[in-house]
C-alpha cells in the first residue's frame, strides 16, 4: 500500500496547522500591542469598518474636510483608523509638528509610501532617508540657490509669454475664448520650463520638451516621462492595496500586469537616456576644466543646467568621496524634480486662477499692480518687489497647499511635546503624548494652513490682504516659508520652494496682464481630489483627470 496519499494528507494538515498558528500568533501579538499601547487612551471617532478603518470616509470626501470636522470634537491631537484598523495619530499641534519636522531620524516616511514614490521617482531626494538624504540635499542645494533661480526666471517668463500667445492664437476676432481647460495648458508650460536649459546656460534638465508646440514630435524621453506619470496616476486602487499589504504581489504585478510592464519599460528608457546625458556632461566638464588649466576651479565651467550643477558639485575637491553622489543618485533627481517642479507648480497656478476667478476685485487689483510694471520680462528681483502679487501667491499656497498631508512613522519610542494639552478618554489632560515605535502620524499640512484657531474665523476665505498683518497664533506654525506648512519645515523642508514661488509669480504675471479669467462652470462643480498633489476636478467627471474650465477674455485697457 502506497504511503504517498498519507504523506500528502499529513503535509496538508501540517501546513493548515502552521498557517492557523501563524494567524493566531499575529492576531495575539496585534491584540497585546493594542492593549499595551499608550495610544489606547487617545480619543478619536468611532470606527465603522475593521477592514477599512476610516479610509473610505477620508478618501471619499474633499481633502482634509473629515479630519477638520473630527478636530472640532476631539481637538488638535486625536487618533483615527487606517486600513486594517491601524492607529494613526493626527496632530495639528504646532509644537508637536515642529518636533516631528526637526527630528527626521526619528520620524521618517512610511515604508509603503517610500516604496510607491520610488516606483515613480527612483531613489531621489523625496524618497531617501537619513544620511543618504542629507548627502543628496547637500549637493542639490547648489542647484536651487537664489542665484540659480534668479537666472532661471528668464525661462519662466519666456514660456509664460509663449502660453499667452498660444491662447491668443486660438481666440476669434472678438478676443474671447470659452471653456479652456487651463490645467492642461499649465501642465504643458511647467513641463517645458523644467525641461529647458542648455541653450540659455540656465539650471534645468538640458532638454526642451516643447510640449506647447502642436507640431512638435514627442521624443522618446518626453514619451517616457509622460508614460510613467500617466501609469502611476491611473493605477487601480485594488492594485495599490495589494502592492502595499502583499509584498510578493509586487513581483507578480511587474511580470503580469500590462500597465506595470509599460511603466517599467518607460523607466528603462528614462534611465538609459539619463545615464547618457550624465556621461556627456561629465565629459564636457572634464574637458572644460582641462582646457582652463589645472589651477582653475570648477567654476570655470559656465553651464548652469541642473545636471551640470550636480556633476560639478560631485567633482568639487572640497567634498570627500564618501559624500559625493553616484551617477545613479544624480539620475534619480531628474524625475524627482520633474514632479516637484512640474506637478506642484502647474496645479498651484491652476488653483490661483480658480481663486482669482472667484474674487474679481482681487484679480482687478492684482492686474493693476502687474500692468504698472514697465516690462513684459521682469527679473526675479522685480517680481519679488510686487507686494500684492506676493500676497496672492502666499494666500493661494495657504488655501491650496499642493501636498495636503505629510505621513511619518515613528522609528522608535518617543514623546511628543504639545503646545495645547490633549484630554484622554478618561478626562485627564496631558501636555505631551507617548508615541510607540511604529506609530503612523498624520501631519495635516492643509488643515493647519486654514485652521481657524491659527488664522481666525475667516481662515477658509481667500483674502490676500491678511498678509499685511499675520495673526499672532499663525506665527507659531513651523514652516520653512511664510508661516505655512506648505513646504514643510526642518531638514526635510522642500528644497525647491524658491523655484515654485518665482515660477508661479512669473506665470501669474504674464497671464493676468494679458487676460481676464472667469470660471466657465459653477464653482461648486469643482472639487479638490487626492493624488500625488491635490488637483481640481469636475464633480462626476473625476475619471477625466484634472479639469478647470475657464472663460478667457483678452484684457483691453480702458
Amino acid at each position: 500500500m502506497s504511503l504517498l496519499p498519507h504523506i500528502a494528507t499529513y503535509a496538508t494538515h501540517s501546513l493548515a496547522i502552521a498557517i492557523t498558528l501563524l494567524v493566531l500568533w499575529k492576531t495575539t501579538s496585534w491584540f497585546l500591542v493594542k492593549q499595551n499601547s499608550p495610544l489606547r487612551h487617545v480619543p478619536g471617532p468611532p470606527v465603522s469598518s475593521w477592514l477599512y478603518g476610516h479610509a473610505k470616509e477620508i478618501y471619499g470626501s474633499e481633502i482634509a474636510v473629515v479630519q477638520e470636522k473630527w478636530s472640532e470634537t476631539y481637538g488638535n491631537t486625536f487618533k483615527y483608523k487606517s486600513v486594517l484598523n491601524q492607529d494613526v495619530l493626527y496632530t495639528a499641534d504646532t509644537r508637536a509638528v515642529s518636533h516631528v519636522f526637526n527630528h527626521t531620524d526619528e520620524y521618517q516616511k512610511p515604508e509603503d509610501v517610500r516604496s510607491s514614490l520610488a516606483e515613480l521617482l527612483a531613489e531621489g531626494l523625496l524618497v531617501v532617508e537619513g544620511e543618504q538624504h542629507r548627502r543628496q540635499k547637500r549637493v542639490m542645494n547648489a542647484a536651487f540657490s537664489p542665484a540659480q533661480i534668479r537666472e532661471l526666471t528668464e525661462i519662466f517668463i519666456e514660456k509664460s509669454i509663449r502660453l499667452c500667445n498660444v491662447w491668443k492664437d486660438r481666440m476669434p476676432a472678438n478676443g474671447e475664448l470659452t471653456h479652456v481647460n487651463i490645467c492642461e495648458d499649465l501642465s504643458r508650460v511647467t513641463f517645458d520650463i523644467i525641461g529647458l536649459a542648455d541653450d540659455l546656460n540656465l539650471p534645468g534638465f538640458n532638454h526642451d520638451f516643447d510640449s506647447m508646440n502642436p507640431e512638435a514630435k514627442p521624443d522618446p524621453l518626453t514619451n517616457a516621462f509622460k508614460a510613467v506619470f500617466r501609469q502611476s496616476s491611473s493605477m487601480p486602487t485594488i492594485v495599490r492595496m495589494l502592492k502595499k499589504y502583499v509584498p510578493f504581489f509586487r513581483q507578480f504585478a511587474a511580470k503580469f500586469i500590462q500597465f506595470e510592464r509599460d511603466q517599467a519599460s518607460a523607466r528603462s528608457v528614462m534611465n538609459r537616456m539619463g545615464m547618457q546625458m550624465i556621461k556627456e556632461k561629465k565629459a564636457e566638464i572634464s574637458s572644460a576644466i582641462a582646457a582652463a588649466g589645472s589651477d582653475q576651479k570648477l567654476n570655470s565651467v559656465n553651464s548652469r543646467n541642473l545636471l551640470t550643477v550636480l556633476i560639478k558639485a560631485n567633482m568639487d575637491p572640497s567634498i570627500s568621496p564618501s559624500q559625493r553622489l553616484s551617477d545613479k543618485d544624480v539620475l534619480a533627481q531628474v524625475p524627482t524634480f520633474l514632479v516637484a517642479g512640474h506637478e506642484t507648480t502647474s496645479n498651484s497656478t491652476a488653483w490661483a486662477m480658480f481663486a482669482l476667478s472667484q474674487a474679481p476685485e482681487v484679480q482687478h487689483r492684482l492686474r493693476e499692480e502687474l500692468r504698472n510694471v514697465p516690462t513684459e520680462t521682469p527679473t526675479m528681483d522685480e517680481l519679488s518687489a510686487l507686494p500684492y502679487l506676493d500676497a496672492v501667491v502666499r494666500e493661494v499656497l495657504r488655501l491650496y497647499a499642493p501636498v495636503p498631508i505629510a505621513l511619518r512613522t515613528a522609528v522608535r519610542d518617543d514623546v511628543l511635546p504639545l503646545q495645547t494639552p490633549w484630554t484622554d478618554i478618561y478626562g485627564q489632560q496631558h501636555d505631551s503624548i507617548n508615541v510607540p515605535g511604529g506609530t503612523l502620524i498624520d501631519i495635516p499640512l492643509l488643515a493647519m494652513n486654514r485652521s481657524k484657531e491659527l488664522w481666525g474665523e475667516d481662515a477658509f476665505e481667500f483674502k490676500p490682504e491678511r498678509w499685511s498683518s499675520i495673526p499672532a497664533n499663525a506665527r507659531s506654525i513651523p514652516g520653512v516659508w511664510s508661516n505655512l506648512t506648505t513646504f514643510l519645515g526642518g531638514p526635510r523642508s522642500c528644497i525647491g520652494y524658491r523655484f515654485t514661488i518665482i515660477e508661479m509669480k512669473a506665470i501669474i504675471f504674464s497671464l493676468i496682464r494679458a487676460f481676464e479669467f472667469e470660471l466657465a462652470i459653477p464653482a461648486s462643480s469643482i472639487k479638490a481630489t487626492w493624488g500625488l498633489v491635490q488637483r481640481p476636478r469636475i464633480r462626476g467627471e473625476e475619471e477625466k483627470g484634472a479639469q478647470l474650465p475657464m472663460h478667457l477674455k483678452l484684457y483691453k485697457p480702458l
